[in-house]
């Protein structure tokens, strides 16, 4: 579905929960913006935002002028809340960078077919069933163009326009070194089909991503008069409609031409597996060109004068997916764990990024937070890491009007923090309570942070250790829970007794790994080491020898203990 020429991704996206003149301010705003960057880039030919950037706030306004229309056609008449007139820009800039412009006077001679695009493996299986003589090639990210040869020399250069005409690019086209402007050796008349494209060395899309490169050639292609900038472009020839019948011997003659790329990189192909090997292969190599996917060809196609202006059937396109999209922020949440650390969470409008919903983010740190100045309404771009992790790369759009959220103290959490239940306390009392049932504390099986929550709420919990006085009785008394589930739960935490010491200092949060716990076998053996001693343990200094003396001296720990002691836990009894 297509909203304003763009694809509808905040599609189902709710209205912000603003005052109408608050709502016509916002979007005054970011329509002056995007206005502003349309003049640079249409009328300047200078490109002062990356194209996924663009889109997505593209969407965003007009997201919101779609929720200002209905609201101002109530409003009384003032200069504050008078009616805005929406700003409409010309289309997706991905979209514009791929025909600009698009109405041109001269005739192709041929008709650009243009590409439909695979989602995914099986829409490609589908597609190569049944075919032969398939070859692949990177999906050179650029502008479209038609160069044509007569009698050797370059006589014509058209943009792709509507596919059928295009504005004349050969003035600007004759400033770029790597198209030659004569080919001896050429047919009386010569048509190549292909892509005007950045010159980069050493382009890693994974890790360099799109650097805006197609708005770059469309903007040097715009401007009214050739730049020497123009040299850093190159030429990809991607078709040769009437050319030789084979697409080897095409490849071998444009390569005597002086184009040698397409020889260098077109690979055949007979199965899924090697196109996704080389889809990957590109997309992770050093390459002289940006690319955003692949394109399957046959080697075969028709003649030049059965080309429609639309996308053709003997060739498609395998995009790469998006590296960013843009979301706006809904809310912020704060989270303390169990060392007393506050992390922020910003919730945000549901995207979609390859093939993941991302409706979270991590940010960090308070002091992440509050430097990079995140609130609720501002609009921000997500990528995915390595690992398909998504993460924010920056804040694109603040919105005009910004409330302040109140944030967590960090000065009332810490360490030695919240070992019972009390008021503030619950974040990081829980995720004390899960790190002691957990793997790496007493391993009490089918106690999660929800179960935690139940004893709470039932009055069995409200320190680290109070679960030791739990009884068969109590636990059949506790509202939701069966008696079967009962009865599993009290063997779990029984057997937690058994565990062995340093399992339980693990479980405590004694800021010790396994393996420097292994020596150790009493809590009397451990009141009575000294710094010195300390500092023998193989990854302890003087700083961590300090922070454990403070924390096994601490007034909280020592009840703990207490505890531990008055219910014979191994290693803590005199």
């Amino acid at each position: 579905m297509l909203l304003f020429g763009l694809p509808c991704l905040v599609w189902g996206q709710s209205c912000p929960d603003w005052p109408q003149q608050r709502l016509q301010r916002e979007v005054t705003a970011l329509a002056q913006q995007v206005a502003g960057w349309d003049h640079a880039y249409y009328q300047q030919g200078n490109s002062l935002i990356e194209d996924e950037v663009y889109d997505g706030l593209l969407r965003q306004l007009q997201h919101w002028q779609g929720c200002l229309q209905p609201i101002t056609e109530d409003l009384p008449a003032s200069p504050i809340a008078a009616p805005l007139r929406p700003y409409s820009p010309l289309v997706s800039r991905t979209v514009a960078a791929a025909q600009l412009p698009a109405n041109g006077k001269i005739a192709h001679p041929v008709a650009h077919t243009g590409l439909h695009k695979l989602v995914d493996q099986a829409a490609v299986a589908q597609w190569m069933a049944g075919r032969q003589d398939l070859w692949l090639q990177p999906k050179v990210d650029g502008v479209a163009v038609t160069l044509v040869y007569r009698q050797g020399r370059l006589v014509s250069a058209i943009s792709r326009g509507d596919g059928q005409h295009g504005e004349n690019w050969l003035a600007k086209v004759q400033q770029i070194p790597a198209i030659p402007k004569y080919l001896p050796q050429a047919p009386a008349e010569l048509v190549l089909q292909g892509e005007l494209f950045l010159a980069v060395k050493q382009h890693r899309q994974q890790l360099h991503g799109g650097i805006n490169a197609r708005a770059k050639v469309a903007g040097l292609l715009m401007r009214s008069v050739a730049t020497a900038q123009l040299s850093q472009l190159n030429f990809f020839p991607w078709a040769w409609p009437d050319g030789p019948e084979s697409m080897s011997e095409r490849l071998q003659q444009l390569a005597a031409f002086g184009f040698t790329l397409p020889q260098r990189y077109s690979i055949s192909v007979s199965s899924v597996a090697e196109v996704e090997h080389w889809r990957r292969e590109w997309f992770n190599a050093p390459l002289p060109f940006v690319t955003d996917g692949v394109v399957l060809h046959q080697g075969r196609t028709p003649a030049g004068r059965y080309w429609p202006a639309k996308p053709a059937d003997w060739a498609v396109a395998w995009k790469y997916p998006v590296l960013q999209q843009v979301a706006s922020v809904k809310q912020i949440e704060f989270t303390v764990g169990r060392t007393g650390k506050i992390a922020v969470v910003l919730q945000l409008e549901p995207i979609r990024i390859d093939d993941k919903t991302v409706k979270r983010v991590s940010l960090g740190s308070l002091s992440v937070w509050r430097q990079r100045d995140i609130l609720p309404g501002d609009q921000i771009a997500i990528g995915l890491s390595g690992h398909g992790i998504p993460h924010v790369k920056q804040v694109v759009w603040r919105t005009q009007q910004r409330a302040p959220v109140l944030a967590p103290d960090p000065a009332a959490y810490h360490a030695l923090s919240c070992f019972t239940w009390q008021r503030n306390c619950r974040q990081q009392f829980l995720a004390r309570l899960v790190w002691l049932s957990g793997s790496q504390g007493l391993q009490i099986k089918g106690l999660s942070r929800a179960g935690w929550q139940q004893l709470i709420d039932g009055g069995l919990v409200d320190n680290l250790l109070s679960w030791l006085d739990i009884s068969p009785a109590m636990l059949n008394q506790l509202p939701g829970l069966s008696a079967k589930r009962a009865q599993a739960l009290y063997l779990q935490l029984e057997l937690a007794r058994q565990q062995p010491f340093q399992r339980w200092l693990m479980a405590l949060g004694v800021p010790l790994s396994a393996e420097q716990l292994r020596d150790l076998h009493s809590w009397q053996q451990l009141q009575q080491m000294s710094a010195a001693q300390w500092q023998q343990i193989v990854g302890i200094g003087s700083l961590k020898a300090q922070q454990l003396h403070k924390f096994l001296q601490s007034d909280e720990l020592q009840a703990l203990v207490i505890q531990l002691q008055q219910h014979n836990i191994s290693g803590f009894v005199p």
